[in-house]
């Protein structure tokens, strides 16, 4: 079994080219990319730049046409290791109605552990978990369809946490929501990263989301554009002009204050964070 503390890249893209059947023009065309245990890296680019292509090759719900995809040191091509894959690496999807599947919120989170063939006793401890993680336990006997988009979403992650990843996708789980809810999820991948270890890979389109990577892999029309850290990235105005992004204004606040000796937090998510540091409560 993987595990994050050893130098095995917890993902390895090499060559990797996929198209969809009739489609000219291939999502991804000879990316070659490797994920550190315990990295949190933003995968970026415009709408059709590979970004989920890339997610579900991870966790095998897609197979490259050429090259090879390494999961936790497994080979994703191989069927023997499928399950195990998945194990290893956890898909949030955009819309989480495509993966609530229980009656009850309670019996969702326990579809994945269940489906790994696990003791009553650690299927119950792991939906325990979960639900305490996202602070889901006053909804657990609630019916799935009756929560709120924030709390589908929620839903959505302590399924893919109840599995026991080392590493969790984002496919712009944050969409859809209210910009509060936005930053409370991104805040909670970081504790996933720096208090588990589990490496996030989190797609999205948004600039300010890709301050709270360690990390940004820029995708344009399935080649890999940029990979670096994301202040590297902000600095390039030619690129983010072409991507049709803007520097975050929290990322300049952030820069500014740093030039001028204040303590900020290194990957905020939030200016109201960027104030608690500068004015402590206590």
């Amino acid at each position: 079994m993987f595990e994050g503390g050893n130098n095995i890249p917890a993902i390895i893209f090499q060559g990797i080219c996929f198209r969809y059947p009739g489609r000219e023009a291939a999502a991804l065309d000879g990316i070659d990319l490797e994920i550190k245990p315990g990295e949190f890296v933003a995968i970026a680019g415009l709408n059709g730049s590979g970004k989920s292509t890339l997610l579900h090759l991870v966790n095998a719900l897609l197979l490259p046409a050429r090259g090879k995809v390494l999961t936790c040191g497994l080979d994703t091509s191989i069927s023997e290791n499928l399950k195990e894959v998945r194990r290893c690496a956890s898909l949030i999807m955009q819309n989480p109605d495509n993966q609530i599947v229980g009656p009850t919120v309670e019996d969702d989170i326990a579809f994945g552990p269940e489906n790994l063939g696990l003791e009553r006793s650690e299927i119950a401890i792991r939906v325990e978990g979960a639900l305490q993680a996202m602070e889901l336990e006053s909804l657990r006997s609630r019916e799935p369809h009756l929560l709120s988009m924030g709390e589908k979403k929620r839903l959505a992650i302590a399924g893919a946490l109840a599995v026991g990843p080392q590493i969790l996708l984002s496919d712009e789980s944050t969409s859809m929501l209210d910009p509060e809810i936005r930053y409370e999820t991104l805040a909670l991948f970081s504790r996933l990263q720096s208090e588990r270890g589990i490496t996030i890979v989190h797609a999205t389109h948004r600039a300010e989301e890709m301050l709270a990577a360690d990390r940004v892999v820029l995708l344009e029309s399935g080649l890999l554009l940029f990979d670096g850290p994301p202040e590297d990235l902000f600095s390039q105005t030619e690129l983010i002009v072409r991507q049709g992004l803007r520097v975050p204004g929290l990322f300049q606040l952030v820069r500014e204050l740093e030039e001028k000796g204040f303590p900020v937090p290194r990957k905020p998510f939030c200016s109201r964070e960027v104030a608690d540091s500068l004015c402590p409560s206590n």
